[in-house]
């Protein structure tokens, strides 16, 4: 949100109504406002946990996320307009929450793929985003002390329902039991993708680039997390398909979909991108079933299709195109 003039225009009670969340700028107008760069980074997401699956044998989870975070990481700051000089311009709240952001950023890694290691693809991918929406919405009502919207909450409760019922469908057919700690691992994923996606939502309202935010959390992220691939580092990294896996996350899944979420974030509400991103999961239970060759019986299909509806409801409500007065 680069300035807040338009909040003082005769549409200032609705919205008032929407700061809640967030304060889009609805005359924006283009391919890039509006929820569709936070759906394409979605779809794009989706593909994470198969990608990270075709690492030679025995690679480390924790490596694989580490490595595929310092490229993503390092060429976003290296790219991002302003990023070397955005902690200068803060104020010191707002270095702290870059520092927050930039944690939250380096713990999603290191607990997403090693819960893709013990729970599946689906399974980790659904909790994980499945979980981000409602620790959104409950962070930024503690934080902001504001309240989500119904149409946020109606859509977000069906998302995640559709998310439950794919993750426990496999146990209703009688399949094996759902890693605990795998679960626990994604649900600290989404806490952390939850709280990098506030952090970068309310700096970028505050007026600092979309780039530049992103650049700046996950480059400090990159350094963070740079231990772990020094450590964990192997002859897997210097393999073709080992190489092919790290460039893939770093380039596609980390630099261009988070350059994509960061200019979403700049239109739409954190809590709504991270239900947008709930189609992230259907994209990695689809991937799972048809490369990975996992198996999701019928009811998990349901829930997919109830989670389709949470997001269409969300991202394209009816009548949104008509504005009354």
């Amino acid at each position: 949100m680069p300035n807040d003039t338009s909040s003082r225009s005769s549409r200032s009670s609705r919205a008032l109504t929407g700061a809640s969340l967030a304060r889009p700028r609805p005359r924006t107008a283009g391919p890039l406002a509006g929820p569709l760069p936070i759906l394409t980074a979605a779809v794009l997401w989706g593909t994470t946990g198969t990608a990270s699956s075709l690492a030679p044998a025995g690679t480390p989870a924790a490596a694989i996320g580490a490595a595929g975070l310092v490229l993503g990481g390092l060429l976003l700051f290296l790219t991002a307009p302003g990023g070397r000089s955005l902690p200068r311009t803060c104020t010191g709240g707002e270095r702290r929450l870059l520092v927050l952001g930039a944690l939250a950023v380096a713990g999603y890694p290191l607990t997403f793929y090693p819960a893709v290691a013990r729970t599946g693809v689906a399974v980790a991918t659904v909790i994980a985003l499945g979980g981000a929406p409602v620790f959104a919405g409950l962070l930024a009502w503690l934080t902001r002390r504001s309240r989500p919207t119904a149409r946020w909450t109606t859509a977000t409760a069906a998302a995640v329902l559709g998310c439950t019922v794919l993750v426990l469908g496999p146990e209703f057919a009688g399949g094996a039991p759902v890693d605990l700690v795998g679960v626990l691992l994604a649900g600290l994923a989404g806490l952390s993708y939850a709280v990098y996606a506030l952090v970068g939502g309310r700096l970028i309202a505050r007026g600092h680039g979309s780039g530049a935010v992103m650049g700046v959390l996950f480059g400090g992220a990159a350094l963070l997390v740079l231990p772990v691939l020094l450590w964990s580092a192997g002859p897997w990294l210097l393999t073709a398909r080992g190489a092919l896996v790290v460039l893939y996350l770093g380039a596609v899944t980390a630099f261009l979909c988070y350059r994509l979420f960061g200019c979403g974030l700049r239109h739409t509400a954190a809590q709504t991108a991270t239900t947008l991103t709930l189609v992230e999961p259907a994209v990695a239970a689809v991937l799972g079933v048809v490369v990975l060759g996992e198996r999701l019986p019928a009811v998990s299909w349901c829930g997919l299709a109830v989670l389709a509806l949470g997001i269409v409801f969300l991202a394209f409500p009816a009548g949104s195109g008509r504005r009354k007065r």
